[in-house]
């Protein structure tokens, strides 16, 4: 089925540039871009009725998918709980092993559609989700994410998590929160072989992610990396997040914690790691020559008190970035644009802090954070912008609602970045709407949001 959206305004990186096109036109079919030209050359096409769809667009601005490239879907659970409202990282996680420890299916699945359905009504098509907590004494699978995310529509990473260490091994979950290595390594076989797609274009993808250096045995991160290799699946895990995980690494391992992946082989294309906070000039050097992605979480690290990502370096130092909302229990929301925004903001004042002298980060970078970037990190060429060949997966904003108005008129995509961004009006993922008039289509959002708060109040609190 051949659709356009007709006469719209179009903000979409290109090459190392983000374009701006006024009076243009979106042509999708089969999941895919087919054309994007000024409105007039398509003009006779529409009226001569070539097309099976045609989108009003000259109400919105129409923008590449946001891609977020690090995410907990399952801690919607626990945001706001008020035990952490004040925690820093490693006692914040100390108190939520204690809920978390009675997560099942049930519970995952819905606070899963919870998060997708944020992320989605904020113009995000592209999620990873690092799945780590999966007590084996649960019926807690990987397809609670899975079917969540196939009811809604969003394209997913799911990355099979993993955490092996409890505290008589010296970690920080309860002891049954964990699994043993070979369950673990056995279960990312099966999910790999049930459910990954290598093909370009994919909806699904499965990850191997180790929840951290520390969370798991040096011969599970060895052979999690093997077995990635081996199958052509990236690699993710969080490093370096926090200065109490630094002193805990040199500790244990004599190392950094990016020096100790770096000795394991556990850099490069096939990775991109969450939140690098402490990566020192030397090591972000590293991170860059090996290509290795980093996911920047600037709302997280500041609500957590974990400190300003160096964020303006990494990108002078060509490091591949790409940006991730977090668990909803460290951020409260799933707001990919606001995550841009506050990405702009830490660098900017990163500058000023380090008396640098380096230019202000543009908008347009904060904004290519949020898509090819992304895309990039998950080693997706055909996410993230709206050039002819790219996957249809993209959000329109409209120009009149009070969040954007007046910003709209000066700067469609300034006003994306630097205003309060609102609902999508509609999105797309693979050509099929799944946002309509702000409401998830697969979704009665009112019905969900009531179940789902009477789940919380009556388990997790």
């Amino acid at each position: 089925m051949r659709s356009i959206v007709h006469d719209t305004t179009v903000v979409t990186p290109a090459g190392r540039e983000v374009r701006t096109l006024a009076r243009h036109s979106l042509v999708f079919e089969d999941g895919r871009v087919t054309a994007l030209a000024p409105a007039a050359e398509l003009q006779d096409r529409v009226a001569r009725g070539e097309f099976d769809t045609v989108i009003p667009g000259a109400a919105c601005i129409t923008t590449a998918g946001l891609v977020n490239t690090h995410h907990h879907l399952y801690q919607s659970l626990t945001r706001c709980l008020r035990d952490v409202q004040d925690e820093r990282l490693f006692g914040w996680l100390l108190k939520l092993y204690e809920r978390w420890r009675h997560l099942d299916y049930r519970a995952v699945n819905l606070a899963a559609k919870v998060s997708i359905a944020e992320l989605l009504l904020h113009g995000a098509t592209t999620t990873s989700d690092h799945f780590y907590m999966l007590p084996p004494h649960t019926d807690v699978r990987m397809e609670a994410v899975l079917d969540a995310a196939a009811a809604l529509g969003i394209r997913l990473h799911l990355c099979r998590g993993s955490m092996s260490l409890g505290q008589s091994g010296g970690g920080l979950p309860p002891d049954d929160c964990v699994e043993r290595d070979a369950d673990i390594l056995a279960d990312c076989v099966r999910v790999l072989d049930a459910y990954h797609d290598p093909r370009p274009y994919a909806l699904r993808r499965i990850d191997l992610a180790p929840c951290s250096p520390f969370a798991v045995s040096r011969e599970l991160l060895r052979d999690t990396r093997q077995l990635a290799r081996e199958r052509g699946v990236l690699l993710h895990t969080h490093v370096a997040e926090t200065r109490e995980e630094e002193a805990f690494c040199v500790e244990k391992f004599g190392r950094r914690p990016v020096q100790f992946l770096a000795e394991l082989d556990w850099l490069g294309a096939d990775v991109y790691l969450a939140h690098c906070v402490y990566a020192n000039d030397e090591e972000i050097g590293l991170l860059a020559r090996t290509r290795t992605g980093v996911s920047l979480c600037p709302m997280s690290n500041m609500r957590l008190g974990s400190g300003l990502s160096p964020i303006g370096r990494m990108l002078a130092a060509g490091v591949r970035a790409g940006l991730g909302v977090d668990g909803s229990s460290s951020n409260d929301g799933g707001n990919v644009l606001a995550e841009a925004r506050q990405a702009l903001l830490v660098a900017r004042a990163t500058t000023a802090c380090e008396n640098s002298g380096a230019p202000l980060l543009p908008v347009a970078e904060a904004f290519k954070l949020a898509t090819s970037g992304g895309a990039a990190c998950l080693n997706r060429p055909e996410l993230g912008h709206l050039n002819v060949g790219a996957a249809a997966d993209f959000a329109m904003f409209r120009r009149d609602d009070v969040a954007l108005a007046g910003a709209a008129a000066q700067d469609p995509l300034a006003a994306l970045v630097l205003c309060d961004p609102p609902r999508a009006e509609r999105v797309f993922v693979a050509g099929r709407e799944v946002v309509r008039d702000g409401r998830v289509v697969a979704l009665d959002e009112t019905a969900l949001g009531a179940e789902f708060n009477d789940l919380v109040a009556a388990r997790f609190r």
